[in-house]
């Protein structure tokens, strides 16, 4: 879907919002919120939270699905919302190989775009 001049792309490094793994409601949601996120709008909890131990401009959203928690891990660009990962979350800790694998992915973003 193209986006104004105004609007930021989204950039998916890994995951997808799909069903049967995300319910509808949540793939909705999620579309909502990553579309607020497109628009500029700076998004706080419940909804999304930092997540510097990632890296700058990093942060997670946070979409509850009937008795499960998803989570999208996305970092702020000037020019679009790239998204590092869709899973879901178990505990209260984020999973260490979650990070890891986030940073991997930022380092590589890194150097390709630079």
């Amino acid at each position: 879907m193209p986006v104004s001049d105004k609007e930021k792309s989204l950039v998916w490094l890994h995951g997808e919002v799909k069903t049967p793994s995300l319910s509808i409601d949540v793939r909705i949601e999620a579309g909502f919120l990553l579309r607020r996120l497109q628009q500029g709008e700076k998004l706080a909890m419940p909804q999304s939270r930092p997540m510097p131990g990632i890296g700058i401009r990093c942060h997670e959203l946070r979409i509850n699905d009937r008795d499960l928690t998803w989570r999208i891990v996305y970092r702020i660009e000037s020019d679009a919302i790239v998204i590092l990962d869709v899973f879901e979350k178990k505990t209260n800790k984020t999973p260490k190989n979650v990070m890891d694998t986030c940073k991997g992915r930022l380092k590589v973003y890194n150097r390709e775009i630079k």
